[in-house]
């Protein structure tokens, strides 16, 4: 969507009621945080113009008639258009990782994710032997660091991640836009990878979950310290999977029938997200 700024307004002015005016009213929008303020983005100049006459009118208190700009209805496939459109970076995360599932037929194809594994390996007979990490990197591979998050072994696994992904991740792309989920991602997947090797040793390791874990506990946080609708969690969401993964530890899950679980990864991703919200938290509350 094309970045026209329509409306700028402080922090502490709760836009949750004008933002269903908007959606009534089928003007395409977007709300982020910039410079301690929020800024109402639109695609062009027309729909600012609607934007602010909304907005005036609301913020006086109005009750409006809306009437849509468009005389039809919007398709379903309008609808997800836009949806794409709002959410482009969790939408590009998402579709490269599809696109490694079908390279690597969703941990099928051996021979591909062996230029995507944390670690390098040889294949002999049946049995890997793990390339040191150190060799790896002085080979100039410094892609597998972050390279296992994209990886999935089964349907199961990619469905559930990228369900989660997509609500997670469209929640930080509109409140903070697109390139600071972009950054948490690469970073929440690097720590999980990280310390999924470390404390789990050589291993196939993969999946999104790390990057989940950390989304979650940044989206916690910062709503404690700098409440805002965006990073508000439907109830019940934050208790399920800290009980999952509670569950994960306990060897529960895998005694179920579920594969090793990478336990490190989750929990390294959280502690990471729960830092990043905390630091982020901080600083809106200042600001406000």
């Amino acid at each position: 969507m094309t970045a026209v700024e329509a409306i700028r307004l402080p922090l502490d002015v709760d836009l949750a009621a004008f933002v269903v005016l908007l959606q009534r009213s089928q003007v395409p929008h977007r709300v982020t945080e910039e410079s301690g303020e929020q800024v109402l983005w639109v695609p062009d100049e027309h729909f600012a113009a609607t934007a602010r006459e909304l907005y005036r009118g609301f913020a006086q208190g109005q009750t409006l008639d809306v009437e849509p700009l468009s005389s039809s209805t919007p398709s379903a496939m309008d609808e997800i258009g836009r949806r794409l459109r709002d959410s482009w970076m969790s939408a590009a995360v998402l579709a490269l990782t599809l696109l490694v599932a079908l390279l690597t037929l969703l941990g099928d194809n051996i021979q591909s994710i062996q230029w995507l594994s944390f670690q390098g390996f040889r294949i002999d007979g049946d049995r890997l032997f793990f390339i040191p990490l150190g060799d790896s990197l002085a080979a100039g591979q410094w892609w597998r660091l972050l390279t296992p998050m994209l990886v999935h072994f089964g349907i199961l696994h990619l469905a559930m991640n990228a369900m989660w992904y997509w609500e997670l991740g469209r929640r930080i792309e509109h409140r903070q836009g697109p390139w600071t989920l972009l950054w948490l991602t690469l970073l929440f997947g690097l720590v999980s990878n990280v310390a999924q090797f470390t404390f789990g040793g050589s291993s196939l390791f993969g999946g999104l979950s790390g990057v989940l874990y950390g989304l979650l506990g940044y989206c916690w946080i910062y709503q404690r310290l700098a409440p805002t609708p965006a990073y508000q969690l439907p109830p019940g969401v934050l208790v399920m999977m800290l009980v999952w993964l509670l569950l994960c530890i306990s060897g529960v899950v895998s005694a179920m029938g579920f594969g090793s679980i990478a336990n490190a990864a989750h929990v390294g991703g959280l502690l990471i997200g729960c830092v990043t919200g905390l630091v982020a938290g901080a600083l809106a509350r200042l600001r406000r």
